[in-house]
């Protein structure tokens, strides 16, 4: 273990490594051990391990001053809050790459730590109990944790898992993509703890509690597919709530609907979940639904041009996008051109010129999760007499923190606003202030 003072470390480096060097330079002249083959080897093996802990030294210095969430620097946390934490196992963070996590690193019941925060010392407590089948224990430091951050719904899910421990219980999966956008992740567990935690208050259903497995699938469609795959081999597990992209919902759905496990997806908006199969719903709108609406709005106010920015790689993005061109052509309006974000030819001001030299009207943004970024580009450098129009994959708060003052007009088709019916509405402030008191 290196010094608990890396500076202080290093001067004493610095120090050591001076007087090896200094040894090593007037050796020869100072003693005759130099002209001895084994005096020469011991001078020089000490120049070296001076050298050696210098370089060593320094590194870990300027490393835990470099990345902040490194493995060393999370220990070293822990050693500083409580000792006897320090031998935790190391989480799950959005920090790690897809391909260096095994499927079932991204799969947990309460076992391991997915969502890493600044309060995540008790879970991470709580979890390893878990692992251990301590469920006294994991119950009293999952709860300590949700004491000190009501809003994290994976503290809640793993809590309600522990109180049930090896019990008979309903086991459902839900697949959220926390390393792709932890906010988004965590919305969809909100709900899922919410109606965990409904249910098992309520007795269960018909006496058997409910349990639920958190699976990250960064909303990455092999990872989707990779980690379905994981979960059909549970026998346990009586169906999956998710994905959430509708590119990763399609590859999961194939291992779902071969492996006859159901899944719904609260999220999925492409036409080709349509008759997927038999195993595979969704409960939210499809995008010909919403490229309907926005098309009628086009055209009721009075626009007839319209240019489209997508992207080609994208089932949801392609579905949408077409959608939109089919209900606007229905209403005599036009496509002037369609621009693709996934172009290497891309260029946001570029293209937004050539489409209004085209005669556009209307700029309508359709990117996956994945361009968001390049089409809020277009929305920065998009004049206020152009209208703007956008698909549900930009009903984020990171489109008004990016897109400021250009999207505050830009009109969005969702297929569930709070506002839009007041039960839900109060359910979900009941849910809030449940979770910040």
């Amino acid at each position: 273990m290196m010094d608990e003072n890396p500076f202080g470390a290093v001067i004493a480096g610095i120090f050591w490594f001076c007087i090896t060097v200094f040894g090593f330079v007037f050796s020869k002249i100072l003693t005759p051990i130099w002209e001895n083959k084994v005096g020469r080897f011991v001078m020089l093996l000490i120049a070296g391990i001076g050298m050696f802990y210098l370089v060593s030294t320094w590194s870990s210095k300027s490393g835990i001053n470099q990345t902040n969430l490194s493995p060393s620097h999370e220990r070293t946390i822990l050693r500083d809050n409580d000792k006897s934490l320090a031998q935790l196992p190391m989480v799950q963070t959005p920090l790690v790459k897809p391909q260096s996590q095994s499927k079932q690193e991204r799969i947990s019941g309460g076992e391991k730590v997915l969502i890493i925060n600044k309060e995540a010392i008790n879970k991470r407590a709580g979890a390893v109990a878990y692992a251990k089948g301590d469920f006294t224990t994991a119950v009293n430091s999952l709860d300590t944790s949700r004491k000190i951050n009501r809003n994290d719904p994976e503290t809640l899910i793993y809590l309600n898992n522990a109180r049930i421990g090896n019990k008979i219980s309903h086991n459902i999966a839900v697949a959220v993509p926390i390393g792709h956008n932890t906010d988004i992740a965590n919305e969809i567990l909100r709900g899922t703890a919410q109606a965990q935690d409904e249910i098992n208050q309520a007795g269960g259903i018909k006496g058997i509690p409910l349990k639920a497995i958190i699976i990250n699938d960064e909303n990455n469609p092999q990872v989707a597919s990779e980690v379905a795959d994981a979960v059909v081999k549970k026998s346990s597990v009586l169906g999956v709530v998710g994905h959430f992209g509708s590119d990763a919902t399609l590859e999961a759905a194939k291992v779902y609907q071969k492996g006859q496990l159901v899944v719904i997806s609260p999220t999925s908006t492409s036409i080709k979940l349509s008759g997927f199969g038999n195993y595979v719903f969704r409960t939210v709108a499809n995008d010909k639904l919403a490229g309907e609406s926005l098309g009628q709005y086009m055209t009721t106010q009075g626009w007839q041009k319209a240019a489209i920015f997508f992207n080609s790689d994208s089932d949801y993005s392609k579905s949408l996008t077409e959608e939109f061109t089919t209900a606007l052509q229905n209403k005599q309006g036009k496509i002037v051109k369609k621009f693709d974000l996934a172009s290497s030819t891309f260029k946001a001001k570029d293209n937004l010129e050539e489409a209004m030299n085209l005669g556009a009207e209307v700029v309508a943004l359709f990117p996956s999760s994945k361009y968001r970024d390049q089409a809020l580009k277009v929305a920065r450098v998009t004049p206020s007499r152009l209208r703007l129009l956008g698909g549900d994959s930009l009903y984020q708060k990171d489109t008004l923190e990016q897109g400021k003052d250009n999207v505050l007009d830009m009109v969005v088709a969702v297929s569930w606003h709070g506002e839009a019916n007041s039960q839900a509405a109060g359910a979900a402030q009941w849910l809030m202030m449940q979770l910040k008191h």
